[in-house]
């Protein structure tokens, strides 16, 4: 066994590049080892600015020989298909033998492949891997054709200390490397992964694990807050994109002019972390942002730091006086009126313009808002707001910020606080860690932007489709999901969504087209018209043959969108733990409630985590294989009511008297939503359906009481289905 060590030296690589290439550096090399039949357990792969490191502490010197044999033709095959089969083995016949088997005698030819050295095989496999490496972007330098993320300066390739040789776009391997760039002390040798570690970070004063540089970061964050009293906003993926810009990171505290303190405090933040990659904080008693920031600097500097900062901070200086140009510009126009200027942004060209979708947001909103608990006056008004702060300078500086700012311009208006929330709200939730509005508008707001989103494309068939989904589909309907059952929202799912399919809104006002090349604000039905017109088709029965036809389309897009939602469901509760056989238990095709889905299917996990659930769900499977099985042999189905007349032994007697019971104690247990009232109605079936099963012999010789005795077990599964279908329970 021997080390190899193997360093990829060039100019800065991008921060959000430099992790994901190295993991992919040391899954190509290792599938290039391991094709070759190197076997090997420790492989390390470090990234920073300029580097990509990968060490393997066990690699084998050769690879082993290997024997394998090769079956060849029967004895007495023709020649050609001998010949053959020796010329694709590349032996001779007297290199092979004869085998036999239950079919007679063939030939079989055995190969010995001896190992190869490893050096031979770095020296092949690492420039083609260069040569093919999966950057997102990369770049050409010179006159060759030759891609990397960046020029190269040279490569590290020793294999127990030796050079192992290659050359890639002119850079010829070696066992030398550079420190950090006016620290380090220039070109170095090294002969081991431990040396190399050794003097990169001594003097050459190179951090080579952002592991270490980041830590380094975090502890001199925190030694600078406890100092001068202040608190990190904390932001995680901008620590790991220092931890990328600085190979010996050096955190100091920069000062920025009080008076961009009266800045909406995100447009602070956010200006220093996206432009100039500092760390905003807050005052550690107010908890509001403090005066201050600050920046990691990639090197000792002699005079402390001082020029750094000071350069810093004149840089910030201007950053801020730009968005304080924009906030003071955008505030001498109030969001109402920028509402009209929404029509010239397009949401998409077959949905109108992004005035069409906030007019049919706002009617939704309206329509969702009593069913939510909110105001329909304010649902609405917020609505017809959301939008408009996408017209802002501030916004198109700051895209993350939409939404956000709307709410500062609103209250700024003097619109009341409930609008000004659900304009900031109701692009939320957008990922599994978003917070979840809580505010009826905001609910209603969030929830109609959703929902119509999704109405949307799927009226101009624009669906997701495999892995694919390019307008976040599947994201909007899990937020939708995220809404309803974050704060108990009883919805009719199908009715509202049929609704707003069949929605028509006059944008103009005065019933005449509103100019957007299409006709009144990106009507579905408009566009489907549209559609059929184009292609020849039609109507020729008037106006009731296309109301019909329009009320049918609806059901369909309905349908599908609500099975969308289903399988989204599917996704949020298995992630949330919940078992997915579970759920299928209880969700049926047109099942809309999404809180009464949850609940039953909470209430079924409990009632099988008891003896009685799990007995029950072992004897329900027992009596519908049962079933299974004579309809499989008779291909006939068994249906029909239980004959009381024909029921003898006491214990299906006693079964179909409790059979009785149980359905009708759960059903009016379901007609409250008492689901776990029905659970626990179903437990008493438990042991008349142990002792049916113990005492009765279901295949009788008299058909009539054999066919009866069928029905009665499948009356079980019939009981059990307004509850859940125990059928599609594992176990």
């Amino acid at each position: 066994m021997a080390e190899l060590l193997l360093e990829i030296f060039s100019e800065e690589i991008p921060a959000r590049m430099q992790v994901k290439a190295a993991a992919n550096l040391g899954r190509l090399l290792s599938k290039s080892l391991n094709d070759a039949g190197f076997e090997f357990t420790d492989i390390q792969t470090f990234s920073g600015p300029r580097r990509l490191t990968l060490v393997i502490a066990d690699l084998p010197e050769k690879s082993p020989d290997v024997t394998e044999e090769r079956k060849g033709p029967r004895v007495g095959a023709p020649e050609q298909a001998m010949a053959g089969f020796l010329r694709g083995a590349g032996v001779t016949q007297e290199q092979c033998e004869q085998r036999e088997d239950k079919k007679g005698k063939f030939w079989v030819a055995k190969l010995h492949k001896p190992g190869r050295s490893a050096l031979d095989v770095l020296a092949e496999a690492i420039p083609q891997i260069m040569a093919s490496f999966p950057w997102p972007k990369s770049m050409k330098w010179g006159s060759g054709n030759f891609r990397w993320v960046r020029p190269l300066h040279s490569i590290i390739c020793l294999f127990d200390g030796k050079v192992v040789p290659f050359e890639v776009a002119g850079v010829q391997s070696g066992n030398q490397t550079s420190g950090h760039r006016i620290m380090g002390q220039g070109a170095f040798e090294v002969s081991s992964f431990a040396d190399y570690q050794e003097q990169l970070e001594g003097a050459g004063h190179v951090l080579l694990d952002a592991a270490d540089r980041k830590a380094k970061i975090a502890q001199q964050i925190t030694e600078i807050c406890q100092t001068e009293g202040l608190s990190l906003v904390e932001d995680e993926g901008l620590l790991d994109e220092v931890a990328g810009l600085a190979e010996w990171p050096v955190t100091l505290l920069g000062q920025m002019d009080k008076e961009f303190l009266d800045l909406p405090p995100e447009v602070i933040t956010l200006s220093m972390a996206k432009h100039q990659k500092y760390f905003s904080v807050n005052n550690a008693k107010t908890g509001k942002l403090a005066p201050n920031f600050l920046v990691v600097a990639n090197l000792d500097a002699p005079d402390g730091g001082k020029a750094i900062v000071s350069g810093n901070q004149r840089v910030l200086t201007a950053r801020l006086a730009d968005a304080r140009h924009f906030w003071d510009t955008d505030r001498q126009q109030t969001l109402e009126s920028r509402i009209d200027a929404l029509r010239d942004v397009v949401f998409h060209q077959k949905l109108g313009s992004v005035y069409d979708k906030a007019m049919r947001v706002a009617a939704l909103a309206e329509e969702l808002a009593p069913l939510v608990g909110a105001d329909p006056k304010l649902a609405k008004r917020a609505a017809m707001l959301a939008k408009a702060d996408l017209t802002t300078q501030m916004v198109v500086e700051f895209t993350s910020l939409q939404g956000v700012m709307g709410r500062y311009y609103a209250l700024a208006d003097g619109e009341e606080k409930p609008v000004a929330d659900a304009i900031a709200d109701h692009y939320k939730p957008q990922g599994p860690t978003d917070q979840v509005p809580t505010d009826p508008v905001s609910i209603a707001v969030a929830l109609a932007d959703k929902l119509d989103t999704l109405v949307g494309f799927w009226a101009i068939d624009e669906k997701p489709t495999g892995s694919k989904d390019p307008y976040a589909l599947r994201r909007a309907a899990l937020g939708g999901i995220r809404l309803v059952l974050g704060n108990e929202v009883r919805l009719d799912i199908s009715h509202i969504v049929k609704s707003h399919f069949l929605y028509e809104i006059d944008i103009s006002g005065n019933g005449e087209d509103d100019g957007d090349g299409w006709g009144f604000g990106g009507r579905w039905r408009t566009f489907i018209e549209k559609g059929l017109s184009e292609s020849g088709g039609g109507f020729g029965g008037g106006a009731d043959e296309k109301d019909a036809f329009f009320a049918e389309l609806a059901d369909d897009y309905t349908a599908n969108l609500l099975s969308f939602f289903h399988d989204r469901l599917k996704v949020h509760l298995r992630d949330s733990g919940i078992r997915h056989d579970l759920i299928d238990a209880v969700l049926t095709p047109d099942a809309d409630d999404l809180v009464l889905i949850v609940d039953r299917v909470k209430a079924l996990s409990e009632f099988l985590e008891t003896s009685d659930g799990t007995q029950l769900l072992a004897g329900t499977k027992r009596a519908a294989n049962i079933v299974k099985a004579e309809h499989k042999k008779t291909k006939q189905e068994i249906s029909g009511e239980v004959d009381e007349n024909l029921l003898t032994a006491p214990q299906e007697k006693a079964l179909y008297a409790a059979l009785q019971t149980a359905s009708k104690q759960a059903a009016e247990a379901i007609k409250v939503e008492d689901y776990t009232a029905a659970m626990a109605a179903l437990a008493p079936l438990r042991q008349p359906i142990d002792a049916f099963f113990d005492a009765v012999m279901v295949n009788d010789d008299d058909p009539a009481i054999r066919q009866n005795r069928l029905r009665l077990l499948s009356g079980i599964g019939e009981a059990l289905a307004p509850v859940a279908d125990f059928d599609k329970i594992s176990g």
